[in-house]
C-alpha cells in the first residue's frame, strides 16, 4: 500500500474551493491508503509579510476545519509543519543540490516575482521545501491539483538526482493523484476560487449566506432570458452540480438548462439545496470542535508525534548516507 502526503496552506476555515479541489479528496482517500499523512503547512505561509495572530488564528481554523471535513485521526496523521523541525532541515540539504535554473523557471514563482519589487529567496526555494514535505516521509503518491503538477515533477527530479549521489532508490518519485473534481471558477466566473478574491463560498457560512452569494453568480452567458437554452458545459453552476449534486440531479440539470425549462434561479436553488444537505454536518462538527478545542490539539499533538517518529527515521538514514551522521573518532 503506498503512502500519501499532502499539504495546505494556513488560510483559515476552509472554501468551497478548496474543500472540492482538495479536501474532499483526501477524506476518501485516507479510507484507501493506510498511514496517510496531511499537513497544515505554515512554513510555507511567512514567505510574504504576515501578522503573528493571523496566522496563529488561522493555523487553528485550518486545522479545525480539516477535522470537520472529515479527516479522521484514527485513520490519518494531521498535523502542523512547524511541530516537525525536519522539514526545514531536509530542504536545506535539498537546496545544496538543486540547479537555481529549475527553481527559477518555476510558473508560480514568475507569476509571484513578476509583481515584486523585492523578492524573497523562500519564494524561490518555496518548492525545495515543498520537495522536503513530501519526501520527508517517503511518499510516493500526491493528492494534487493540475496547478502543482510542476512542482510534484521538481520533487521528482530531486529524488532521482539525490538516489543517485546517495543511495539508489531510497526516495520514490512520488506519483500525482489529481483530484477528480475539475478545476472549478470562482463564483465570477473568472479567476480560481480564492478569500482575497471574494468569488467562493465559507464551508462554515450559513445557508442564507450561502444563497447571497449564490444567487448572483455568473452563468452561461448566453441564458440572457429564461426562454433562452443553454449549454451547461459552459456554466460555472454546471460544475458546482457536479461536485454537489447526485447524478440524477446533474442529468436533470442539464436537460433543463439545454431545453430552457428551468431558468438559471431554478437551477441555483436545486443547488443550494444540495450544497446546504453535505455542508451541513460539517458546519455542525466545526461548532462541535470550537466547544471542545482539546479534541482538536490532542489530533494535531498525535499526528506530529507520529510524523516526526517517521521523520527522524528518514534524517537518520539520510544523515548516514551523506556522511552527516554523529562523528566518531577516525
Amino acid at each position: 500500500m503506498s503512502r500519501i502526503f499532502s499539504g495546505i496552506q494556513p488560510s483559515g476555515e476552509l472554501h468551497i474551493g478548496n474543500y472540492l479541489g482538495a479536501i474532499k479528496n483526501w477524506v476518501a482517500l485516507q479510507q484507501q491508503h493506510t498511514g496517510a499523512i496531511f499537513c497544515v503547512v505554515d512554513y510555507h505561509a511567512i514567505t510574504g509579510n504576515y501578522d503573528p495572530a493571523v496566522l496563529r488564528q488561522r493555523r487553528w481554523d485550518m486545522a479545525r476545519s480539516l477535522f470537520a471535513a472529515g479527516l479522521d485521526p484514527e485513520r490519518a496523521s494531521v498535523f502542523v509543519q512547524s511541530d516537525v523541525p525536519e522539514h526545514t532541515e531536509l530542504s536545506w540539504i535539498f537546496t545544496t543540490f538543486t540547479p537555481l535554473g529549475d527553481l527559477e523557471r518555476q510558473t508560480q514563482f514568475k507569476d509571484k516575482s513578476g509583481t515584486m519589487e523585492s523578492i524573497p529567496a523562500g519564494l524561490l526555494m518555496y518548492p525545495v521545501l515543498q520537495a522536503a514535505d513530501i519526501l520527508l516521509y517517503r511518499a510516493d503518491a500526491v493528492p494534487v491539483g493540475e496547478d502543482q503538477v510542476q512542482h510534484l515533477e521538481l520533487s521528482r527530479d530531486i529524488a532521482r538526482k539525490w538516489n543517485a549521489r546517495f543511495g539508489e532508490d531510497f526516495f520514490p518519485e512520488p506519483k500525482p493523484l489529481l483530484t477528480p473534481t475539475r478545476r472549478i471558477l470562482g463564483l465570477d466566473g473568472k479567476a480560481k476560487m480564492s478569500k482575497s478574491l471574494g468569488n467562493t463560498i465559507g464551508l462554515l457560512e450559513s445557508d442564507e449566506e450561502i444563497w447571497q452569494k449564490l444567487r448572483p453568480a455568473v452563468t452561461d452567458p448566453n441564458r440572457v432570458r429564461k426562454t433562452d437554452p443553454g449549454n451547461p458545459e459552459v456554466c460555472n453552476i454546471f460544475q458546482l452540480h457536479k461536485a454537489f449534486s447526485p447524478a440524477e440531479t446533474v442529468a436533470d440539470v442539464d436537460t433543463q438548462c439545454r431545453s430552457a425549462g428551468w431558468g438559471c434561479i431554478d437551477c441555483k436553488k436545486v443547488l443550494h439545496a444540495n450544497m446546504v444537505a453535505e455542508l451541513t454536518p460539517i458546519r455542525t462538527r466545526a461548532q462541535q470542535l470550537a466547544e471542545e478545542p482539546a479534541r482538536v490539539l490532542d489530533a494535531l499533538a498525535s499526528g506530529a508525534s507520529t510524523a516526526r517518529g517517521i521523520a527522524q527515521e528518514t534524517m537518520r538514514e539520510v544523515k548516514t548516507r551523506m556522511g552527516l551522521d554523529p562523528v566518531r573518532q577516525g
